[in-house]
């Protein structure tokens, strides 16, 4: 067994010699080749191929039980012709509301099948927003685990099966699935499904405002497996470790879709656990892992764990792996390789870090600039889309920020295409995504909101989301910048950054909620962050937290934090302003506020 040199435990498997960069491209586009030229072609269709192929080796392996190809493919088929006996099909949408668990692919695989929308729906959601969802999605019916019956009646008044246990007297679809035969469907049994046709409903993540149900058709699920099997080069020997959440493109589709078009077995988690990943990682010789920058951040922060580096990882694959933590990520674990990528449900536009660029989210080499154009264009004040003499987009010189754009086909395709924009069930949001005559007269991008940088060598770097930036001393500052400065200060365990509004100044003044060891002395940040940041980015505000609230895929909630303000009264947590004069973190009490408000302290 080979050994990594970094490593005191084993790595990959031996004779598996990891692809080169080139050899990653070569093989996402030759897994990718053909997809069109099998329009009818979709993943339930492929899930019943590898089951003759790959029989009773496990496919997904959950915290309950280990499902086999050949049983995942009976499973799906038999919900196919569950849904197909009572009238479901092309044009009828069903929410499907459960936790990470094995039968979760395989409903949404026969469901799909058939012609119908699976809306997959957010677990953690209750009340307004989960409402929210379910009305855009507007499904005839609801399968809902078992244990969230109770949360998802009171939010919702749509016809229920459940799922897993008996609840309530209602209907249970796992049971009334098993009379049903798990052969493949033969011919004519079901309506033709086309690629380009939907197969689900995947939702926005809501940060900012309510989430939008994205449109996802069957070529796009085929494109991610496919795509994402090639570039990992999975075989029959890799075991994909995914805490993500199913309901989400990277947790539910990249991770499981990849795996199992490899012939690889997925290890399912309902979530994420610094304290036991390791443990899980080993036990189930675990040769990938789909990350969130996030999940990484809290593994570096964690005290050592005795199998940290007696793990089998080959690759870990995923997004959102910030600067201030690549390397040490890297280089504590004994990680063989990272790639880091960009993408979004709804996007046209995607970036690959194949070639371990330490903080790139990823480059479009030139083999690929006729897929998916990428390009960045500078944004006005008010976040327009700054136009030159010429009414074209003007481009930012290099090095300089601009907002990332992607080519956007927006005309009906009876067959799909990775430019296709397929939007989002409200057609106004649709169209706010859009604009056009950006290069040249009828051109269509899609704006992802997303500030980057380029280099020489055509990588990206991701700055902030358009919406997280703000103003001070007539200054841009980016929230992702100052955390990540923050994130390299020893003592800060996390930090969120994000503007407030002060009576009497324009803009907003920055702050900064932090997690950190309790022997952190917070007084004298300010000149710890001189050298990496300019005057006007430095924090005026800190708050001192015992954690942070995130969303379920780690984005920091900072809505409230912001809304909170610099007031004592509404924080209940310690809170220190800058003294500009000294250079250092004062705390800050009810009378030093009204200071401030009485214009009587600078800032």
């Amino acid at each position: 067994m080979l050994t990594d040199p970094r490593s005191a435990g084993p790595a990959a498997p031996a004779g598996r010699k990891p692809l080169s960069a080139n050899g990653r491209w070569a093989a996402a586009l030759s897994r990718t080749a053909r997809l069109e030229a099998e329009p009818h072609r979709t993943l339930p269709h492929v899930v019943d191929e590898l089951a003759l192929r790959h029989g009773d080796a496990p496919a997904l392996i959950d915290e309950r039980e280990t499902v086999s190809y050949r049983e995942l493919a009976a499973r799906q088929n038999r919900y196919a012709r569950w849904a197909l006996a009572r009238g479901y099909g092309p044009g009828t949408t069903i929410g499907l509301f459960m936790p990470n668990r094995a039968d979760y692919l395989a409903i949404w695989l026969g469901l799909s099948r058939t012609g119908a929308t699976v809306a997959l729906l957010n677990t953690n959601l209750a009340g307004a927003s989960l409402a929210h969802c379910v009305g855009v999605a507007d499904p005839v019916l609801a399968i809902v685990s078992a244990d969230l019956v109770a949360a998802f009646r009171d939010a919702v008044p749509v016809p229920i099966q459940v799922h897993g246990a008996e609840a309530d007297g209602l209907p249970r679809i796992d049971r009334e699935a098993e009379g049903f035969s798990g052969a493949p469907l033969a011919e004519g049994e079901a309506p033709e499904v086309a690629l380009s046709d939907r197969a689900l409903l995947i939702y926005t993540s809501g940060t900012t405002s309510l989430p939008k149900a994205a449109n996802v058709s069957h070529h796009r699920i085929m494109s991610w497996s496919h795509w994402f099997a090639g570039l990992l080069d999975v075989t029959p020997e890799d075991r994909m470790y995914d805490c993500l959440p199913l309901y989400h493109s990277v947790g539910g589709i990249v991770a499981t879709g990849a795996t199992l078009v490899g012939g690889g077995a997925v290890i399912l988690r309902e979530r994420f656990s610094a304290s036991r990943f390791w443990d899980d990682v080993v036990r189930h010789e675990c040769t990938l892992f789909q990350y969130i920058g996030e999940l990484c951040r809290f593994l570096v922060n964690a005290p050592p764990h005795p199998a940290e580096r007696s793990h089998r990882l080959r690759l870990c694959v995923g997004n959102g792996l910030r600067p201030d933590i690549w390397e040490r990520f890297r280089d504590r674990f004994a990680i063989p390789g990272i790639v880091e990528f960009y993408a979004s449900t709804e996007g046209t536009v995607s970036l690959y870090n194949v070639d371990g660029k330490v903080g790139a989210v990823g480059r479009v080499p030139a083999l690929l600039a006729h897929r998916s154009p990428a390009a960045l264009v500078e944004i006005e004040a008010d976040g327009a889309i700054r136009r030159g003499p010429d009414g074209f987009a003007v481009r930012p010189a290099p090095g300089r920020p601009g907002e990332l754009l992607g080519r956007a086909e927006t005309r009906p395709a009876a067959s799909a295409s990775a430019q296709r924009f397929e939007g989002y069930t409200q057609a106004g949001e649709s169209e706010r995504k859009l604009v056009r005559d950006v290069f040249g007269p009828g051109d269509s991008w899609m704006r992802t909101g997303d500030l980057m940088t380029s280099d020489a060598g055509g990588f990206f770097y991701f700055l902030d989301r358009l919406g997280d930036t703000f103003r001070w001393k007539g200054e841009n500052v980016a929230t992702t910048e100052v955390a990540e400065a923050l994130g390299r200060v020893p003592g800060i365990r996390e930090a969120a950054v994000y503007g407030v509004a002060v009576p009497g100044f324009d803009g907003r003044a920055g702050m900064a909620a932090l997690v950190t060891e309790p022997d952190f002395d917070a007084a004298g940040l300010a000149a710890i962050l001189a050298p990496d940041l300019p005057a006007y980015a430095i924090p005026v505000f800190l708050r001192l937290r015992p954690a942070l609230a995130r969303t379920v895929t780690f984005k920091t909630l900072t809505q409230d934090l912001a809304a909170e303000g610099f007031d004592p009264a509404l924080t209940g947590d310690p809170l220190l302003v800058l003294d500009a004069r000294a250079g250092r973190y004062r705390p800050l009490d009810a009378e030093g506020r009204a200071a401030i408000l009485r214009g009587e302290r600078r800032l």
